[in-house]
């Protein structure tokens, strides 16, 4: 991922930042030494006039530090947190163009980690690694001119203490924090990956007695990132106890060096305390450095964990001037249709479709047929390797993604309902639906009266999945979901998935009673709940069996 471009929406406020914190530093450099000569100076009585130039240099000095470093907190900030909210932005809609096809190497879990951890490992960047490198460089010039001046081997001494802490240090620790830092974003993922997948699957993994295992898996990743943590912890106190080092021997050899200089007559006394304390404040600010560089390690393996999502290749191409939705009624078609979710892998192979208005088609075939691959296909979350997929005769890859979702609502096996409320659930597919367009919804998938008799009504929560719902209910309050989008085509794709038998005959029956004048593709693996359809399309290996199944007469709209 380019750092420019991240840094870029708030490079103004960054320069800001580095100058009060220039400011700021150099302020606490200018207050230990102007103390310095003042106390030295002081000692020997002279005139208070003489003194008063000091005295106001260190009040300005001590106010000053004070709130050049209250702006630049305040400022470097608010420069990292704009960076936040852009670069979160920019993910979660790299993701949404992705999803879910362009998603199929990454976990949910490591997912999250990406989008939250490793996105706000872009404000250590620029808080406590741009920007501590940034005032220590500028400052350290500075400081080691005003020391050089002075006494020249103290000068010389604070640059190549600053040059040892600064870089020889950090390049030292880049191999191992290559090794800890570096795996620590990864095993926080894996950690995350884990954890997640051992909740969900808590009820199954109890049944078969599994949780064991999975808890030894999660005790070893979380072995191997305590290991990481504590070699990174080791790095970090290497760097402090040089630091420290580095700090006494400037301490000495200007201490050493200025007496010689003092009896010589090179040096006066007062002056001799401010070559000796000075490196005190130059090291408060050049200190941080070996963390910073430290830190860095794991900024860079978090940005090029977000640089593999944006080096993701899309699913779903787009043009820069979309055709514009034809008027309707609308045909869908799969001409010599050949496509898969991951390269290698080829889920359908030469496969031909008509959904004609208002016609009524089942797909059916096993598992890893290629009928979910149908739909990813005619929603556009996915586009075919060859032939094309046509609405009314206009390629779907001319018209923009979310033009053909304005015509072919979607259904999904897994249709998610999100820890809210029924009413807030089903706002998801119209945010501007009055609570008579929702009882309409719920009234089509046979839902209204169940919604209607609890106590809260359309404000009861569905809880996590929609658990405090049966499986039924699940499925119809996404059916009362996708009717209230309102699309004149419906995918269902194994709406009867994990219900008995007379319960999936039933809902089938309602699903498509309550689409009405919709045409409705129908996705399922079950071949006994097919009486209310027109055509009986069958998959096999990613090929079309029976390319005109047997025709059976519909029900009318409305017939349960």
């Amino acid at each position: 991922m380019n750092l420019l471009a991240v840094l870029r929406p708030a490079s103004g406020r960054l320069l800001l930042a580095v100058l009060a914190g220039v400011g700021a530093a150099g302020a606490g450099i200018g207050l230990m030494a102007t103390s310095a000569w003042l106390i030295s100076r002081a000692a020997l009585h002279p005139p208070v006039l003489h003194l008063m130039v000091a005295i106001v240099v260190v009040r300005a000095c001590g106010i000053g530090r004070g709130a050049l470093r209250y702006l630049e907190r305040l400022v470097g900030h608010d420069a990292a947190f704009r960076i936040l909210g852009e670069l979160r932005v920019r993910v979660f809609t790299r993701l949404e163009k992705l999803a879910p096809a362009g998603l199929a190497d990454f976990r949910r879990a490591d997912l999250v980690q990406r989008l939250v951890t490793d996105v706000d490992a872009v404000l250590d960047l620029v808080t406590r690694v741009l920007l501590p490198y940034a005032v220590a460089g500028l400052v350290g010039v500075g400081a080691v001119a005003l020391v050089g001046t002075l006494l020249p081997v103290a000068g010389l001494t604070l640059a190549a203490a600053l040059v040892l802490t600064g870089i020889v240090v950090p390049m030292l620790q880049s191999a191992a924090a290559r090794r800890a830092d570096g795996r620590l974003a990864p095993l926080r993922g894996e950690l995350a990956t884990a954890t997640v997948g051992l909740l969900h699957g808590l009820p199954d993994l109890t049944a078969y007695g599994s949780v064991p295992r999975q808890l030894a898996r999660l005790d070893e990743v979380d072995a191997r990132l305590r290991r990481a943590e504590q070699r990174s912890a080791t790095a970090t106190g290497i760097s402090a106890a040089v630091t420290a080092l580095s700090t006494g021997l400037c301490l000495l050899v200007g201490l050493a060096a200025g007496a010689v200089a003092v009896r010589g007559g090179q040096l006066s006394g007062e002056l001799l305390a401010v070559v000796v304390l000075t490196p005190l404040a130059v090291f408060e600010t050049a200190g941080a450095l070996p963390l910073a560089a430290q830190r860095w390690a794991g900024a860079r393996a978090a940005l090029g964990r977000l640089a593999e999502i944006f080096t993701a290749p899309v699913p779903v191409t787009t043009v820069s001037d979309p055709d514009e939705l034809p008027a309707g009624p609308h045909t869908l078609r799969l001409e010599h249709v050949t496509a898969g979710w991951a390269p290698g892998h080829t889920a359908l192979r030469d496969v031909d479709l008509t959904l004609a208005p208002g016609s009524r088609v089942a797909l059916v075939g096993p598992s890893g047929s290629g009928k979910s691959t149908v739909a990813a296909l005619l929603v556009r979350f996915l586009d075919p390797r060859s032939g094309r997929v046509t609405l009314d005769g206009i390629d779907l890859r001319t018209l923009a993604p979310e033009r053909v979702r304005q015509v072919v609502g979607y259904l999904s096996e897994d249709a998610y309902l999100f820890d809210t409320t029924i009413g807030e659930n089903l706002r998801i597919a119209d945010r501007q639906a009055s609570t008579d367009d929702l009882r309409a919804a719920l009234r089509a998938a046979r839902l209204l009266d169940w919604v209607v008799s609890l106590p809260d009504g359309l404000d009861t929560l569905v809880g996590e999945h929609g658990l405090a719902l049966s499986g039924g209910q699940r499925r119809r309050l996404a059916l009362a979901r996708a009717l209230l989008a309102d699309t004149p085509v419906l995918i269902l794709d194994e709406p009867t998935e994990h219900l008995d038998d007379e319960t999936a005959v039933a809902l089938t029956r309602d699903l498509l009673a309550a689409a009405g004048d919709r045409t409705v593709l129908l996705i399922t693996h079950r071949t006994d709940d097919l009486a209310v359809v027109d055509e009986v399309i069958t998959l096999a290996a990613g090929r079309v069996r029976e390319p005109a199944g047997e025709l059976v007469p519909a029900v009318p709209s409305g017939v349960s």
